[in-house]
């Protein structure tokens, strides 16, 4: 029997009193200390190693009968059996530009996949000169792929293998919603409505503009101002959270609101990593501050937000997974806003790449590297 580890208790955030305005760039900076109120109940469960020796594995998700597609890095797409018995390479995945941080990244069913068999890839795409984030759409027969279609490619391209973003959901209105990082080299795109670089996307599933999307002159653009976001969860209630990597500090939690600007790399609270500002600014008229910060970075990846019964002591929370702690991140979450923060997990002593809820309402954790492993987590 395991129990969640003592709360985190202090987060430091380097906030910058610059003013509002670039041009007022030189000014003191001051650090903040806050504390959050710790858990007063230990929710209790135990670990299963439901698969292991997978190839950096990057995503999960769910088929109907309970087996699972996990998406490696490295272009596969494997799918394992509810009680991890079997596993088996589903055949015809999207050729893949392998390289750095690019690779196949997330695996999303269809919300009809019981009657319309139909999945969605985000991947790398290209090659060491011009490559990019791309989503197809394709049917699973089997353990194979037809009828493959690109319905997404971000432009423009790059050449940098890193920075894709690559994490995707369906709304509450079923439309599909698709994060784009940066480029790292392009990382001014984020802030140019001209580029799909840096933005959260929303399409209809054959790929074309939402209706209702905010800016004629990018149609098919939700909002923008991101640098690499890796998890992205969707609460019942349709408010859609997105965490995302800052450079050397400045992680953040974000809310996504139609047409919000969130900022990078105009503003924010971390560094770059040559120990220089990327910008004087943590706040700028018209951008949107983030609703939780990380400094020192925890490398935020898969999110989910747990709104089920099987755990009722952590209802309503947000599970971050944190690649740089090797643990995961349990916020607790009221009227959108994080009350509360704490490590579980940890004893996994890995990367921690992706977390969803089951449609058992079970914890499932996705271990980063090679080998990388499921864990499916249960309440004692």
């Amino acid at each position: 029997m395991k129990k969640a580890q003592e709360p985190f208790r202090k987060i430091s955030l380097n906030f910058q009193i610059i003013g509002t305005r670039l041009a007022k760039s030189f000014a003191l900076a001051a650090i903040i200390l806050f504390t959050l109120p710790t858990n007063a109940e230990e929710q209790t469960y135990r670990l299963e190693t439901l698969a292991k020796g997978l190839n950096f594995p990057w995503s999960v998700d769910f088929l109907p009968n309970g087996d699972l597609l996990v998406a490696e890095l490295e272009g596969t797409l494997k799918r394992i059996s509810k009680d991890g018995s079997s596993s088996n390479s589903v055949s015809a995945v999207p050729t893949v530009y392998r390289a750095s941080q690019g690779g196949l990244f997330d695996v999303l069913l269809d919300k009809d996949f019981a009657t319309n068999s139909t999945l969605y890839l985000s991947y790398a795409e290209g090659d060491s000169e011009e490559n990019g984030t791309t989503v197809a759409r394709a049917t699973l027969t089997g353990n194979a792929l037809t009828d493959v279609e690109v319905i997404f490619t971000a432009s423009p391209r790059k050449y940098a293998p890193l920075h894709y973003g690559g994490r995707m959901a369906f709304t509450s209105d079923d439309l599909l919603l698709i994060t784009t990082g940066d480029g790292f080299d392009f990382r001014e795109h984020a802030q140019d409505l001209n580029s799909h670089l840096g933005k959260t996307i929303r399409i209809n599933k054959d790929g074309s503009p939402a209706q209702g999307n905010p800016f004629p002159e990018a149609p098919k653009v939700w909002t923008y101002g991101h640098r690499n976001p890796q998890g992205l969860a969707i609460a019942l209630d349709g408010t859609v959270y997105l965490n995302e990597h800052g450079p050397k500090g400045g992680d953040e939690l974000n809310v996504i609101t139609k047409a919000n600007n969130y900022g990078w790399p105009a503003i924010t609270y971390g560094m770059d990593y040559n120990g220089a500002y990327v910008s004087p600014l943590t706040e700028y008229p018209g951008m949107q501050q983030p609703q939780y910060v990380w400094t020192p970075s925890i490398g935020p990846s898969g999110m989910a937000f747990y709104e089920g019964n099987k755990f009722p002591k952590w209802q309503n929370s947000l599970f971050v997974g944190a690649l740089v702690n090797k643990e995961v991140r349990r916020l607790t979450v009221e009227n959108q806003q994080v009350t509360a923060e704490e490590t579980v997990f940890a004893e996994l002593d890995a990367r921690i790449r992706d977390i969803r809820v089951g449609p058992d309402g079970l914890l499932y954790i996705v271990t980063d590297g090679d080998p990388g492993t499921v864990i499916r987590v249960h309440p004692e």
